[in-house]
């Protein structure tokens, strides 16, 4: 852990954070207690912890009158935690409720509970951070330490359900007007467009759909990107990436093959130069590697949302576990035009998944298929890079216009995701619409209880952050 630390965030599932909200407010008015156990998830923007279990004191029995302060955690409940978190390596957070809606802090009593009782628990954690949180209903503070009694604030929680909510110690100051966005700022306010500018967005797969992907994004103002596609622009794709010129793809035939092969463009450049035009201040981290490289796929772990445009199975494999190991939302989008062999067309479909740390796990849902799973790993089939139909070896039909559809959808998805304008009723299904019946339709997606990807079992990597090995591949 940094030494030099300011802060840290927390980022917790809607689901665990609606069972202590619950628990902490009941309506007496009192004060409750529970402990969090969290993954954590360390990056170029500092500490993020992220919520695996939710571990509710009984009032009366784990949750007791204090010795000096009002309420305290029972010392068995407390060792019985603490030594779970030892053994998972978890950090431990031990937290109580306030009263108040938009502001909350530490009482005196509490912060003299912290001195004396955090040195023991890290001596018990063994490296693993320790501290507390305090709610309120529409706030929360913490205080977290580290080994060397170095200790840090909380700078906000994330709550991530279909919609994401912010949870900070007290009201933030108003964001300052940006002009340029005016028009789209009227529907979600300045602080709506402020959250965009800060936001850092995952784009996986820089063909067809996550061109367009990157054009909307930047367009809507989103301040940071991270990129990934190992493929070159070609002739045959220039019609589906936006923006693209035919000098992207076409080299004069005069030119040595070899160097002809280096002068073609990779797709993440010409995302890159879509964004700049759209948002010369964005942060772009453009990767013209295979996102299951070991050395790139960390750098999509602390985004704020990711979209997987990308159709192989082990795109998807790893895509879905990002998301669950370190509770981040994203989108996966994907068009489908089947041909039978004598030429007459199917169905005609486009989707938009939303997946969840607690909703629309692929795995769950049947969409990572372990045979083409085993046959990507063999190299011929690993060299063809990403693939968008279920045979790599079959060049299906392709439209700009089918994918246009899905990534509008999943673009105005995230945009009301983050902005927390999304009803409370809204649907979750994942979208679907049938070009040639002209038909949108929503598949409910399923979960399964004892899965390993996005369960709360004992083995998943449900919030394990970095205390999990991601589904990557080494560098060759």
């Amino acid at each position: 852990m940094d030494e030099d630390m300011k802060s840290w965030r927390l980022t917790i599932p809607g689901g665990l954070y609606t069972e202590l909200q619950t628990h902490l407010f009941p309506g007496d008015c009192d004060e409750h207690g529970a402990v969090i156990l969290a993954g954590t998830c360390e990056s170029d923007r500092g500490l993020r912890l992220v919520a695996r279990e939710v571990h509710l004191a009984n009032d009366g029995v784990d949750y007791v009158p204090g010795k000096r302060g009002y309420r305290m955690l029972k010392a068995e409940f407390i060792q019985s935690r603490i030594l779970r978190a030892r053994d998972r390596r978890l950090a431990y957070l031990a937290i109580h409720n306030h009263g108040g809606t938009d502001a909350v802090g530490f009482s005196s009593d509490d912060m003299a509970s912290h001195e004396r009782g955090y040195p023991a628990l890290l001596d018990i954690a063994r490296g693993m951070p320790v501290g507390a949180l305090v709610f309120a209903r529409s706030a929360v503070a913490g205080d977290l330490w580290f080994p060397g009694r170095v200790r840090a604030p909380l700078s906000h929680a994330t709550v991530i359900s279909h919609r994401r909510r912010f949870l900070f110690p007290m009201p933030q100051a108003k964001a300052a007007a940006v002009g340029m966005y005016d028009r789209q700022s009227r529907l979600f306010g300045d602080a709506g467009q402020e959250l965009l500018r800060r936001t850092r967005v995952g784009i996986v797969g820089l063909g067809g759909a996550g061109s367009i992907l990157a054009e909307l994004l930047a367009r809507l103002g989103v301040g940071e990107f991270v990129l990934a596609d190992p493929d070159k622009a070609d002739v045959t794709n220039l019609p589906r990436l936006i923006a693209a010129q035919r000098r992207d793809a076409v080299v004069p035939s005069w030119i040595p093959r070899a160097i002809a092969e280096r002068l073609r463009r990779p797709k993440v450049h010409l995302a890159v130069r879509n964004i700049r035009h759209a948002n010369r201040m964005a942060r772009i981290d453009a990767l013209a590697r295979d996102f299951l490289h070991e050395d790139v796929a960390p750098r999509f772990k602390d985004c704020d949302f990711l979209f997987l445009a990308a159709d192989t199975m082990g795109a998807r494999l790893l895509f879905n576990a990002i998301v669950h190991q370190y509770g981040i939302p994203g989108i996966q989008v994907g068009a489908k035009i089947p041909v039978a062999d004598d030429g007459a067309v199917g169905n005609v479909f486009c989707v938009s998944r939303m997946v969840t740390p607690e909703r629309g796990c692929l795995w769950c849902n049947g969409l990572i298929n372990p045979g083409r799973l085993q046959d990507e790993a063999v190299p011929a089939a690993a060299k063809r890079g990403y693939a968008y139909v279920d045979d790599p070896g079959v060049v299906a039909p392709s439209v700009v216009t089918m994918n246009a559809i899905a990534c509008a959808h999943a673009a105005d998805d995230f945009l009301f995701h983050m902005t927390g304008l999304k009803y409370d009723d809204a649907e979750t299904g994942w979208f679907r619409w049938n070009s040639r019946r002209a038909v949108a339709g929503y598949d409910m997606p399923r979960r399964d209880v004892a899965c390993g990807e996005c369960s709360q079992t004992a083995d998943s990597r449900f919030g394990m952050g970095d205390n999990g090995a991601l589904p990557t591949k080494p560098v060759c």
